[in-house]
């Protein structure tokens, strides 16, 4: 019985043969048998083989026929083989001087193993540097022979099958053969190391793999790159056969499905005549296969892996898509983490990052440090009455200190102070993201408060509206963002579900309401009346907020209606005030008779509470003021271009919070004729608050304090306050119509 079997398949490498033949014959150890398997008598190969079984007795040639594939010419190899232990190598590959003699020296020492994997090169096609992907992985091993459960991280799913020699009493025994069709590799590889009970490893390099000037033909386009699933799916559920513990079933399935995503994020691999189609259905085959064989307390790796996970997980072909664009985006940029400016400054928050965290110390941060308020601000009110031990500073731009409150404590971003106080904080708080260069500090605890319910498509969503998703940027980078987040907060079920398929991660939802809306629910008549006088609304009057979102196609603030011509219409007792998007504050206020400008005034609640109704497009203020119960008519003068161009995720028209008017002219009859304060728009309203007011009840800050900064249990919690208990704000009209 020779020492060796070398099974050579040759199919479609007959220019290259007679090199990896000659590389096996040059062997000093010479106890071995040389297979190669050829398509059929004639044919090149062939007579490549015939030649070098003519000089040489070891060579014993046998056939497959091409339909059989790589896998019927191993196995049919296999069949003819005598020797204890089976080597393969393709034939465009070359096994390296003193190969044999190397494995013969190990088996000697670890005595008879099942599987010993050794290392291999890979020999770039023209110049370049070799490299040895299988060194890392074996480097990790214990030294003699072993138990695969001493090194779990070895599936033999990420190695070749060429990286190994493998016993054939036991590859007879265990009835083990490459399964057929394409990535039988992953298939033998995976199931030959199920089976296994002693292994053992050769760390020096055995065969050296000549890189094709093509390529790998696996990485082509083609419908073959499917059958890596039916090879993932063949290995897991023999795996979930053998009840394979977890300490190895989770590598095994992170492995497997690495290969399966880098194939579905790859962009030319699946045909490409139908190749939106092929990779959708790949996509789909793929995650349910992930549910099913997915470990019992499994977590997904970090990074852009990880998110490639969860959106596997979750089924989200659109958000996977569009993180795969943005990936081949990165790889075109220099691959650089934004970090602070200035080397001193750099130095200042390594140094910083040595420190330990700060247990009582909280950074805040609202719209990109825009100034004191939204959630963060309400927060930040709130838990310095109840966790008065925390210190709290609030992150602004520079220019907008003035907005910060005299007795709050604040950091100007980007000076030393800023990269300070978040290299050395526990809580980050923030309803947008902090910057690229902040570190996620284990111990350290982030919230997102976001800053609307989205009726418009977020995060990850955006990718299929190119003119959205142009100006977004890397959503690689974004999910790396979400990456960091402990604790995303949600104003109702809805958001919720949009969050968790928008921003894909492992944090905790906390359905706890807006903080900044609490406001809504506390607030007096008082209250009211001297937010009316500080934005000059002349006593008598009925105060229409006019609030249009932000629209992606257009390049500065239109708004979208005439409003002198608005007041003139609907009659003397009208005041208009205009609050743009938070995109077009210039800080400055503008009031012209009847329309008072507060889009600069710091507060949303403030000119909420001082409204008596609302007229707004698609923005989120509809959600947040329809916690006051008082009118909100839609104005959708171009419903279907926006729900074209930036998306939407839900139909704001076939649920309204009161009248929709889709011209100027309805817009000023619901107003003249009583219609938008009638029961009719209470009634909508309802249906409306029931479904996107569910927990803010005023609050929302104290539950949000008490679980993040304090540590207490979700039990601990105040409940909800039912929806027909509330009593909102009352408005300075007394003649509208409440819900």
């Amino acid at each position: 019985m020779p020492r060796f079997s070398i099974i050579v398949p040759s199919h479609g490498v007959a220019g290259r043969l007679g090199q990896a033949l000659d590389s096996v014959l040059a062997q000093s150890f010479g106890d071995f048998e040389l297979i190669p398997v050829c398509d059929a008598p004639g044919s090149p190969a062939s007579d490549v083989a015939a030649r070098h079984a003519e000089r040489d007795s070891r060579v014993a040639p046998v056939h497959a026929p091409p339909s059989a594939g790589l896998a019927g010419a191993r196995n049919a190899g296999m069949r003819a083989a005598t020797g204890m232990y089976l080597l393969f190598l393709d034939g465009d590959d070359v096994l390296v001087p003193g190969a044999l003699a190397a494995l013969d020296a190990r088996l000697t020492e670890t005595g008879q193993v099942d599987v010993l994997h050794f290392e291999h090169e890979r020999a770039p096609w023209w110049e370049g540097e070799p490299t040895n992907p299988a060194a890392p992985v074996l480097a990790k091993t214990p030294d003699g022979a072993f138990a695969p459960d001493r090194a779990p991280h070895l599936t033999g799913v990420r190695l070749p099958a060429w990286s190994a020699a493998w016993r054939r009493a036991f590859v007879t025994e265990r009835r083990l053969s490459f399964p057929g069709g394409h990535f039988t590799d992953v298939g033998w590889g995976g199931l030959a190391m199920l089976s296994a009970r002693r292994v053992a490893v050769l760390r020096s390099v055995v065969v050296r793999h000549l890189v094709r000037r093509q390529g790998s033909r696996l990485n082509l386009p083609g419908e073959h790159h499917a059958e890596l699933l039916d090879q993932a799916g063949l290995v897991l559920e023999r795996a979930a056969e053998l009840g394979l513990s977890a300490e190895r079933s989770g590598p095994l399935f992170e492995q497997l499905f690495a290969a399966v995503l880098k194939t579905a994020a790859h962009p030319r691999r699946l045909p490409s005549d139908r190749r939106a189609s092929a990779r959708r259905a790949f996509f789909r085959r793929a995650s349910a296969l992930y549910r099913r064989h997915r470990p019992a307390g499994h977590r997904p790796p970090g990074g852009s892996l990880g998110v490639q996970h969860r959106l596997l997980a979750a089924g989200s072909y659109a958000a996977f898509a569009a993180l795969r664009g943005a990936r081949r985006a990165v790889t075109r940029a220099v691959a650089a983490v934004p970090r602070p400016r200035g080397l001193r400054t750099r130095l200042l928050y390594r140094m910083h990052l040595r420190r330990p965290l700060d247990p009582r110390l909280a950074v805040y941060c609202a719209y990109w440090g825009r100034g004191y308020a939204c959630n963060p601000a309400a927060i930040h009110a709130r838990a310095r009455e109840l966790a008065p031990h925390i210190r709290s500073v609030f992150l602004v731009e520079a220019g907008r200190e003035h907005t910060v409150p005299d007795d709050v404590e604040y950091a100007v971003i980007g000076s030393r102070r800023y990269w300070e106080v978040l290299a050395r904080a526990t809580y980050l708080v923030n309803n947008a993201n902090f910057a690229e260069g902040v570190v996620k500090r284990p111990g350290s605890v982030h919230l997102q408060t976001q800053h609307g319910t989205p009726l418009k498509t977020m995060g990850v969503d955006q990718s299929t509206y190119s003119v959205v998703a142009a100006a977004t940027g890397s959503f690689t980078k974004l999910l790396g963002r979400v990456d960091r987040w402990d604790y995303n907060l949600s104003s109702n079920p809805h958001s919720t579900r949009v969050w968790e398929r928008a921003f894909p991660g492992s944090y905790e939802h906390l359905e706890y309401g807006y903080p900044r809306n609490d406001v809504y629910c506390t607030a007096t008549a008082d209250d009211v009346t001297r937010i009316r006088a500080e934005l000059g609304i002349p006593q008598g009057r009925t105060a229409v907020l006019y609030a249009p979102t932000h629209r992606d196609h257009h390049t500065g603030f239109e708004p979208g209606l005439d409003l002198e011509a608005f007041c003139e219409a609907v009659g003397e007792d009208v005041v208009v005030l205009l609050r743009a998007h938070y995109f077009y504050d210039r800080g400055g206020r503008r009031a012209g008779g009847r329309i008072i400008d507060v889009t600069a005034h710091r507060s949303s609640e403030d000119v909420c509470l001082a409204a008596d109704a609302l007229i707004t497009d698609y923005s989120s203020i509809m959600f947040d003021y329809a916690n006051l119960d008082r009118p909100i008519v839609v104005y959708a003068d171009d419903w279907d271009v926006y729900r074209e161009t930036r998306g939407v995720c839900f139909d704001l028209l076939a649920e309204p919070p009161g009248p929709v008017a889709r011209t100027p002219d309805e817009l000023a009859r619901v107003f003249r004729d009583g219609s938008f304060a009638d029961a009719e728009s209470a009634a909508l309203r309802a249906r409306f608050r029931e479904r996107f007011c569910a927990f803010d009840d005023g609050r929302a800050a104290e539950r949000v304090v008490r679980r993040v900064l304090l540590g207490e249990p979700p039990a601990a919690l105040p409940p909800v306050i039912p929806l027909a208990e509330r009593v909102p704000a009352p408005a300075a009209a007394a003649t509208l119509v409440r819900s």
